[in-house]
């Protein structure tokens, strides 16, 4: 079966922000304190090992006829957890590499790709740095990277995670801004034909300036309308109101190419949302309460055909 999807030019990609996919051990240079078996999380090497093999459990999720080819990650805290993530997880049989930042964010969480070796490889790869805006913390690079598909094709991959709102939409708003303008300024240095993939937690909705300035710049966000079959009308809920701050958005010459574009909300993610109704997404913490969940985040999936 994935023999016949790979001739057949099948590539499925998956973004998923892990929600703090962090190790047990402090990194002197970050802000990671509250990560610390002693600490006020209880992070402890149990409970990192039982995320670990979530966030592959989620990932495992994702297709149900081969595993995905391409994984944009978002949360991921270091090179430590890539390697247990792909090496010692349940997916440590599924043969995935990976690439990742190493970004001045003050917390120490970067963005990753995992990548099939016999679908997708990988020919160069680039970190772009955001210069902060006077007043802003340092942010997340932009992780590049430019490869080729089983069938011959140049594919080039962004994943993001933009700033936050900490301290209000409005005021956060050009934080969010300039990382949309170094994104696009790299992507005006490819060919008008390149086949692009910006996949990541952008921290805004469809409808919000950065994305709409995406688009403007001619991206499609082909996961604007993805639902989940089980309820979930985004990636996030949030105060009871699904929305979707995560976004799969390509290039014109692959909006032909997607044929399915959706929200990963098998049953096993999710939980009843008891002060709203309905369902939302089984998280790993709700505030300081461990409760042995995934993400607070729900995977999207999009398929593209060559």
């Amino acid at each position: 079966m994935i023999l016949s999807l790979l001739l057949s030019g099948f590539l499925t990609l998956v973004e998923l922000n892990c929600e703090n996919l962090f190790d047990c051990h402090h990194d002197s240079l970050k802000q990671d304190t509250e990560w610390m078996p002693d600490a006020v999380r209880h992070w402890t090497p149990d409970r990192y090992w039982r995320k670990v093999n979530s966030i592959g459990q989620v990932i495992i999720s994702c297709s149900e006829q081969s595993l995905p080819d391409l994984v944009a990650l978002v949360e991921v805290e270091n090179d430590s957890v890539l390697r247990d993530l792909t090496r010692r997880s349940l997916l440590r049989n599924a043969g995935y590499e990976y690439l990742m930042t190493s970004s001045p964010d003050l917390r120490g969480i970067d963005v990753a790709l995992l990548y099939q070796p016999f679908s997708f490889r990988p020919i160069c790869y680039d970190y772009l740095d955001v210069q902060p805006l006077e007043g802003m913390r340092p942010t997340r690079d932009i992780l590049y990277v430019q490869g080729e598909t089983v069938n011959g094709d140049t594919l080039h991959v962004f994943v993001v995670h933009a700033p936050s709102r900490f301290g209000g939409e409005k005021a956060t708003r050009p934080n969010r801004r300039i990382v949309m303008e170094r994104l696009i300024d790299a992507i005006q240095l490819l060919p008008p034909s390149a086949k692009v993939v910006v996949a990541g937690d952008f921290n805004d909705y469809a409808d919000s300036p950065s994305l709409q300035f995406l688009v403007a710049s001619g991206l499609h966000n082909v996961t604007r309308e993805a639902m989940g079959e089980h309820g979930a009308q985004g990636t996030y809920r949030y105060d009871g109101v699904w929305q979707s701050i995560d976004h799969i958005l390509v290039s014109p010459a692959l909006c032909d190419s997607v044929t399915h574009a959706f929200v990963n909300d098998a049953p096993f993610l999710l939980e009843e949302d008891k002060k709203y109704g309905g369902v939302k997404p089984f998280r790993t913490y709700n505030g300081y309460r461990y409760q042995r969940g995934f993400s607070d985040h729900l995977p999207l999936v999009v398929r593209l055909r060559f």
